[in-house]
């Protein structure tokens, strides 16, 4: 709803390509979940996490951040202040990331080996990007029915639909107390958080915003190495300290810091191998990450209706998502985590080669249904496999952290490039821009041999 649905929505409005792609920088803020990841383990929600244990605690604060994000987008869904927009936008991006740092640290602590990640994971993304697509079809469809205000508040009652049914759940192990108190605790001190949050990233959009201006700087400046620059500086200073991390001592007091600590321990334990692992996890979701950004702009683009995008995004690309899950869940189990790897590579790069075929050939429901299918099935298989190997990747000791640290890293080279999406339209056309994306993808086959044997330093503290 803050990505490719927006995406949508600001091309229906006839914003111009090229800060569409702007947009897709939203989805950079959760490369940096790992910075606020920590807070998950350091504190609790009061009145949730006391009751309903630390991970639930989290998850209902976010669920609400999500539902209240929502209603904003749909009664500024006019896009008349693009930086209203993008202000919610990026609420709604936060609690969605926090949402899912609480959901993977929980997945990871209860199911800690290969054997059990798989089938975790397929029930987790069947879950995922069923609701995902139910989200983008749903929008489409109530979008073109009745508007675009109604498409949101309606996404935004499902979103909140769960909350309840957390409420109602037992709470923690051991856990005594008064269910109604703890939930009237719990919404006080949310509504706290909430308009805390709200307050930090209006003064920051407003500080960026001002100082943009008193730079200079359009809609034609080209911001890209900028926006690199900052988004890579935090990596790229742990890999320049790597030859001193990898001498420190396992009891060193930098590995055991709470606020770094678990991602000098990534560096510490896999030493100079981390580097081609990153470089590998960084490139791996190229072809899913670009595909996202410009598929419904390229619906749009040829002409489909919002109906034909609402059923290619609904039911067609459901069916086909949960067979791509339920694959990937299976080579994930069954087969060497590197053959799944390369599999999943050749299916995204085939999953965005069909998009340059759907703009070469005359617009019908076949071809649109039959490029989300392809496209849902590539992905969701090669998402589920690549889920499994970063969660072997990550020290039981730091699962929040390290999983977020991983999982952030992997969408940030994609998401830098998907800003620039538009920009890149213009100069190779969307058929140029997709072979180019699913070529991407292909290319972390060539990294393979380097990351299959990596093997962590033993945990000797």
């Amino acid at each position: 709803m803050f990505n490719a649905v927006l995406l949508l929505r600001l091309a229906r409005h006839g914003v111009d390509i090229v800060l569409i792609g702007f947009f897709a920088w939203v989805a950079l803020l959760p490369v940096f979940k790992f910075i606020w990841a920590p807070l998950l383990d350091r504190f609790e929600i009061p009145g949730f996490s006391r009751f309903w244990g630390n991970r639930r605690g989290w998850i209902m604060l976010s669920q609400l951040g999500i539902f209240l994000s929502m209603v904003a987008m749909a009664f500024t869904s006019d896009d008349k202040s693009l930086a209203v927009t993008a202000l919610f936008a990026v609420l709604l991006a936060f609690w969605t990331t926090t949402l899912e740092v609480a959901a993977d640290g929980w997945r990871i602590e209860l199911a800690p080996t290969q054997a059990e990640q798989g089938p975790m994971v397929t029930a987790n993304l069947w879950g995922y990007r069923s609701a995902m697509i139910t989200a983008g079809s749903g929008a489409a469809y109530v979008a073109g029915q009745f508007g675009w205000t109604w498409a949101y508040l309606a996404i935004a009652l499902l979103t909140f639909a769960p909350f309840p049914v957390l409420c109602a759940m037992r709470p923690q192990s051991g856990q005594a107390g008064r269910r109604g108190g703890a939930l009237m605790t719990g919404l006080i001190a949310s509504a706290v958080i909430l308009l805390f949050s709200f307050a930090v990233a209006a003064s920051a959009g407003w500080l960026l915003l001002h100082a943009g201006a008193r730079l200079g700087i359009s809609s034609k400046t080209n911001i890209a190495s900028y926006v690199s620059a900052i988004a890579l500086l935090p990596f790229v200073g742990l890999a320049v300290a790597l030859p001193w991390i990898r001498r420190m001592g396992p009891d060193a007091s930098l590995r055991r810091s709470a606020a770094i600590g678990p991602y000098v321990d990534i560096f510490w334990r896999y030493g100079y191998r981390v580097l081609p692992l990153l470089a590998f996890v960084s490139i791996y979701r190229m072809g899913d990450v670009m595909t996202l950004t410009l598929s419904h702009p390229l619906w749009n683009a040829r002409g489909y209706s919002l109906n034909q995008i609402a059923v290619a995004d609904g039911p067609v690309s459901l069916l086909w998502n949960i067979g791509g899950v339920a694959v990937g869940g299976w080579m994930a189990t069954r087969w060497r985590l590197p053959l799944a790897l390369m599999v999943g590579a050749f299916g995204s790069a085939i999953g965005n080669a069909i998009f340059a075929w759907l703009w070469w050939v005359p617009p019908s429901n076949f071809v649109i249904y039959l490029s989300a299918g392809v496209d849902q099935f590539a992905h969701s298989l090669q998402g589920t496999v690549f889920v499994v190997f970063l969660s072997m990747l990550v020290n039981p000791r730091y699962p929040v952290a390290q999983y977020a640290f991983l999982s952030g890293f992997a969408f940030l080279l994609p998401r830098l490039v998907a800003g620039l999406s538009g920009v890149m339209q213009k100069q190779i056309g969307y058929d140029g821009f997709f072979l180019m994306a699913g070529g991407m993808s292909a290319a972390a086959i060539l990294l393979l041999p380097f990351i299959a044997k990596a093997k962590p330093r033993a945990d000797e503290a």
